[in-house]
């Protein structure tokens, strides 16, 4: 039998023309799945940590660049672009090389997508894109540029494909750190790796700060890239966790959606009102729909009660998930189940795995930031290389063709007797000493070059041309300097890339509140507990999201009981100090601000008196406060912009002031508020603010304590949205908002109806408008301070009167108000509200009277008295009769007491 065997493999063998080799089953097991290993692990599964793509993707993105998928160009099919990255470079299948193209456009998967699509691409229900043959993709701006820009430059190594046919790049010439700015998953064969996205300008700040400092300390890096960034926002929870991922490269990041309640239902504030979980982000590659069966199910099999109904309103302006609650049932023990049982807290398992060189290795974040360092610095030096080469050529030619133009007849007299080309360029090389290079540049040239305008030209070019190799040289013999390029470049990058971070971070949140918890305890005369303990009492925290945040206890977990290091303190010797410089002591100071957008400082020792000519300018706003303070003042567009009141010019006299727009580094946006930072506020006042399309919102008046000099986004809205109204509200105060149609809400300031969310979100709906209604006011009241409080209503037509604040009916937030004018006729509508605090009928009121363009304003004075005081359904009187009558192009714009 063995003998047959043998005979069998000797004429297979001689058939074939081979040779076998007997070898032992184990070795080759081993050997092919060795080879198969590596071939997921280099060729499929792992980024390259210098330009952060897996082959699939960037064969896919330079596909797209050789099909000219530029962001100006129009859009292509995606099949079009999956047809020839699977003919040309990628030989798998389409669905796999589609749902790579895919996740490039998601916006909820990758922090910068690097291309722009059309159609759809699925959602975070992890509903399925449709068929490559009806979305349409192209490169986006920062794939583009950021990975394309140098392609054709020949700074990165260009191999064969898989037959040979094409050439393609073994790495895009990355000028950013793509693998830290999107990330990448991805599982090999015995090992994988899970890298979080990141904020752009955060990075790009350590990656500088790593040029200027190859051995710049843990801390300070950790401080420039304090945590991952998200797309789908959250709240990363645990310090430690990221600390941890940072420095060894493997960790876990505990991730919490954004959950806040509400009250919906009923009448009022009592007990008719239900209470509505409100989820308005879920942790990064959570799949919404999924959680929300899951909740369903803890709910139905009786894990989680107190739920009564769970529904998803998330439309394409964002995510919300509606879990009404039972009755009597505490809002913060349901969310508390949700934490523990859904996915609405997770886990994101850090492992920072990516391909150095063709070995896969496992690195911390400083060492990829560096391995993009080195990958760059070698990529502009070859660029460098490359234009250098291009500009020497041209240089040399053109060397040449100024040698030659400055003897044109002797070079006409070559040409001339010259019997052939071949002759002439040899009569040219040997007569003016040129390359043969240069010779047939000269006997190509066009006789238009000859002309002296030309010549001239050719001159110009040619210095331009030595300036660049010049600029070229230094830059590459110079390390310093290009590294003061890369720097410039990186800093271009975060100017036209850069967004604010989506994800929060609840230490710095804490870190904010502290503040405000250590006042609380000390009014509860309670000692103070270590952090993290067991037996401390839940920490009430405000998070900067869309809404606020249910207060909840952590779980107990390791990162719960990790104490955060304390600042360095730094002795407080100021530069004046030392050098004996005097300090100007702050002062009482009065600043008034004008209805014609002029500001002006009286100091408190001068006399401040009102011009007599009310004709000319009305002042609107007085703050006595001193002048080390800020004045923020707040724009329609919702960006938040800081005065020092030390700049304000004082005034003596009657001096008109200074123009406000003109002190803002922005001057082409319209003022619509301000008020005085004290740098230490009341822990129950924040600022309120009021879009015009009657969302409200409430925000913590710490977040307006740093602002820089290009300012600060206090709040986002769209694009047909802007702010109309924001002040400084206590928690115990009210707010009354006026229609044009005569309506007003009346609401309390409390978190209940205005919960204190992040600069970042939109608000909720205060006051439900008609199409053609308006907002035309909104007053601050106090009625336990001041329960006689009156508001004064002028109509259009010159109607007015007062009404008592008490007799408005309180409502709740999203309410449609109550009527308080009884107009006189149809085209009658409210144009101005004013509050009262202190009425006395001998008060004078100033009336500014004119267009909505202040065209011909003029003003007219009367005592409160002469202003009738009647009941909320009644139609008011003609109080202007007497001096002046409106006419229907005129409102009253403002009313100063």
């Amino acid at each position: 039998m063995a003998k047959q065997g043998q005979q069998q493999l000797d004429f297979w063998s001689e058939s074939n023309g081979g040779k076998i080799i007997p070898t032992s089953l184990h070795t080759e097991m081993q050997r092919s799945y060795l080879e198969y290993a590596m071939s997921v692990i280099v060729g499929r599964a792992l980024p390259d940590a210098r330009d952060g793509l897996k082959p699939v993707h960037r064969r896919i993105i330079y596909a797209m660049h050789e099909l000219g998928l530029l962001p100006d160009r129009p859009f292509r099919k995606c099949a079009r672009v999956v047809g020839d990255v699977l003919g040309k470079y990628h030989p798998h299948g389409d669905q796999s090389v589609y749902d790579a193209l895919v996740r490039l456009v998601q916006d909820f998967s990758s922090r910068y997508p690097l291309l722009a699509g059309h159609g759809n691409f699925g959602s975070v229900d992890n509903d399925p894109a449709a068929a490559m043959r009806y979305t349409e993709c192209r490169l986006a701006a920062i794939g583009n540029e950021a990975l394309l820009g140098e392609i054709e430059e020949d700074v990165v190594d260009f191999v064969d494909n898989f037959d040979g046919s094409e050439q393609e790049p073994a790495v895009l010439p990355a000028q950013l750190p793509m693998l830290l700015l999107n990330g990448a998953t991805g599982i090999a064969v015995g090992m994988a790796t899970n890298i979080p996205p990141h904020n752009l300008s955060e990075v790009i700040d350590g990656a500088i700060a790593l040029i200027d400092n190859p051995n710049l300390p843990d801390e300070q890096l950790l401080s420039l890239i304090p945590a991952p960034d998200f797309p789908t926002g959250g709240i990363i929870m645990n310090e430690e966790g990221v600390r941890e991922a940072y420095l060894t490269g493997r960790g876990s990041i505990t991730i919490r959606g954004v959950a806040s309640v509400e009250h919906f239902g009923g009448k009022g504030t009592g007990k008719r009102q239900k209470l509505a979980i409100i989820v308005t982000e879920l942790p990064y590659q959570v799949n919404k729909s999924a959680w929300i069966e899951k909740i369903a199910e803890l709910v139905n099999n009786g894990k989680i009660e107190g739920i009564s109904d769970i529904r998803d309103e998330s439309d394409r302006t964002g995510m919300r998930v509606v879990i009404e609650l039972k009755k009597d049932i505490a809002p913060a023990v349901i969310i508390d189940q949700l934490y523990r049982q859904t996915a609405l807290q997770s886990n994101f398992g850090v492992i920072l795995l990516a391909l150095k060189g063709s070995q896969p290795k496992q690195m911390s974040l400083r060492e990829l930031l560096q391995e993009f360092l080195e990958f760059r610095e070698e990529t502009l030096s070859k660029r460098f290389r490359y234009e250098l080469k291009k500009a020497q050529e041209k240089s040399h030619l053109l060397e040449g063709l100024v040698l030659v133009l400055q003897d044109i007849d002797r070079l006409i007299r070559i040409l001339r007797f010259a019997n052939n080309s071949a002759l002439a360029k040899t009569d040219l090389q040997t007569e003016f000493a040129l390359s043969e290079t240069q010779a047939e540049a000269i006997l190509s040239m066009p006789l238009r070059r000859i002309t002296a305008i030309e010549q001239q030209k050719i001159r110009e070019e040619l210095e331009t041309l030595q300036q660049q190799v010049s600029r070229l040289e230094k830059l590459l013999s110079d390390r310093r300097e290009l590294m003061k390029f890369l720097k410039k470049e990186l800093r271009d990058h975060k100017k036209r890339h850069s967004d604010p971070r989506r994800t929060h971070l609840a230490w710095q949140l804490r870190e904010n509140n502290q503040n405000a918890i250590d006042v609380e305890s000390s009014e509860e005369n309670e000692p103070p507990k270590a952090k993290g303990k067991k037996g401390d009492r839940p920490i009430q925290q405000t998070i900067e999201t869309e809404q606020v945040v249910a207060s909840v206890p952590e779980k107990k977990s390791r990162a719960s009981t990790v104490k955060q290091p304390k600042p360095a303190e730094v002795p407080l010797i100021s530069l004046t100090t030392e050098l004996n410089i005097p300090i100007a002591e702050p002062q009482d100071v009065t600043v008034q601000i004008t209805h014609k957008g002029y500001i002006k400082g009286f100091e408190n020792s001068s006399k401040i008196s009102q011009s007599a000519d009310l004709s000319d300018d009305v002042t609107i706003a007085s703050y006595n406060t001193r002048s080390d303070r800020e004045l923020v003042v707040l724009t329609n567009s919702g960006k938040a912009f800081a005065l020092a009141l030390a700049n304000v010019p004082i005034v003596k006299g009657k001096g008109r002031g200074t123009p406000l727009i003109t002190l803002l580094p922005d001057s082409t946006e319209r003022i619509v508020s301000q008020f005085v930072w004290e740098k230490n506020p009341e822990s129950k006042e924040g600022l309120v603010l009021l879009s015009s399309q009657g969302k409200i919102k409430r925000s913590p008046l710490a977040e307006f304590a740093d602002i820089t000099a290009r300012g600060l986004i206090a709040a986002k809205f769209k694009e047909d949205d802007s702010l109309f109204w924001a002040d400084v509200v206590s928690l115990d105060q009210e707010l009354a908002i006026a229609t044009s149609a005569g309506r007003i809400l009346r609401l309390k300031a409390d978190e209940t109806q205005i919960p204190t969310v992040g600069r970042s979100a939109a608000g909720n709906i205060a006051l439900r408008l008609g199409s053609s209604e308006t907002q035309i006011g909104v007053s601050v009241l106090d009625l336990v301070a001041a329960p006689s409080s009156e508001l004064i209503l002028i109509t259009a037509e010159g109607f007015a009167k007062r009404i008592a604040a008490s007799n408005i009916r309180a409502a709740v937030r999203g309410a449609i108000g109550a009527q308080c004018f009884k107009f006189q006729s149809r085209t009658d509508r409210l144009v101005s509200m004013t509050a009262i605090a202190h009425p006395r009928l001998d008060l004078l009121v100033t009336f500014l009277i004119g267009q909505d363009n202040d065209v011909g304003l003029r003003t007219v004075q009367m005592p409160l008295g002469a202003i009738p005081l009647e009941l909320p359904n009644s139609q008011g009187r003609s109080i202007f009769a007497g001096e002046s009558d409106l006419v229907r192009s005129e409102k009253v714009i403002r009313v100063v007491i």
